[in-house]
């Protein structure tokens, strides 16, 4: 039967010349930083239309964004001041390839370490700020994570200011090994005696918050805020469902699962972050 199929289509005759000339078949190609996935609602989106705050005009699903785009949107223009940088892990188990693969993703993203920390002002509100951004490694919990963070309280703690951290973690760094586990400690330490002077602590966790950040300084906050359908958690779902022989739901350590039960104090959209902070911050000793 392919003798008599049609290929008129595929193939082009010049009568000019004796021989046939297959047509070369060309697809039209489109870019692929115009066009984005959902992964809430799975429709395709134009890139443009995600605007500065990077939110599903369909379903209102919060896309990863960068620290660098998260001070766009929240703090005062030019009120940002980076502090802690240059601190160098000291790499304590010697981990194959652990230091090369630290300095490639600092030319790739262009940032100090996983966690971005400074004085800043939300709404006019000063604040010490920091913000974990999952472009690094996962924004894992290493010892440097660790120091400045610790060093962001302490400097809050002198100055009596309010701290505002925007959470994201994949956890611990298991390329610097219990190390990376003490940084737990380490910072509610710096928490608590940042509490202990009456200052204000609020925590805004992001997509995805987990591991040991959650089971530490994520969850300390004098209030809690989650942006809408933040995956947040300690172990994973597949480890609890073994663990407990029972399927969990399906919106199981997703925000709205948490405020129902009683783990996060609201939920926020992205383009409201920047009043509803700037107002706590107010409200608990800020600038009024």
């Amino acid at each position: 039967m392919a003798l008599f199929s049609r290929k008129d289509k595929y193939i082009r005759i010049n009568p000019n010349r004796s021989t046939v000339q297959t047509a070369t078949q060309t697809k039209p190609e489109v870019p692929d930083e115009l066009f984005d996935k959902c992964p809430g609602c799975k429709k395709t989106i134009y890139q443009k239309d995600l605007g500065l705050e990077k939110t599903c005009p369909h379903c209102s699903y919060n896309f990863r964004i960068s620290a660098k785009e998260r001070l766009a949107i929240v703090v005062d223009q030019d009120s940002f001041e980076e502090l802690f940088t240059g601190i160098e892990t000291a790499d304590p188990l010697n981990f194959p390839g652990y230091v090369k693969k630290l300095a490639e993703t600092r030319e790739k993203t262009g940032l100090d370490e996983a966690v971005v920390t400074g004085l800043a002002r939300i709404c006019g509100q000063k604040v010490a700020l920091g913000i974990m951004d999952a472009n690094f490694i996962m924004a894992s919990m290493g010892t440097v994570v660790g120091e400045k963070i610790t060093r962001l309280f302490e400097l809050a703690r002198e100055k009596e200011l309010p701290v505002v951290l925007f959470t994201a973690s994949g956890g611990a760094r298991m390329q610097e090994g219990i190390m990376s586990l003490m940084q737990m400690a380490k910072i509610s330490a710096a928490v608590q005696r940042h509490s202990k002077a009456g200052l204000f602590y609020l925590t805004v966790l992001t997509d995805p918050t987990t591991g040991g950040v959650t089971a530490s300084f994520a969850m300390e906050g004098d209030i809690i805020l989650a942006e809408p359908q933040t995956l947040i958690g300690f172990a994973g779902r597949r480890v609890i469902e073994s663990t407990v022989r029972e399927t969990l739901p399906a919106d199981f350590q997703k925000a709205e699962f948490l405020l129902e039960h009683g783990f996060v104090d609201q939920i926020v959209k992205r383009q409201d972050l920047r009043e509803t902070i700037g107002k706590l911050v107010a409200l608990h000793g800020g600038d009024l």
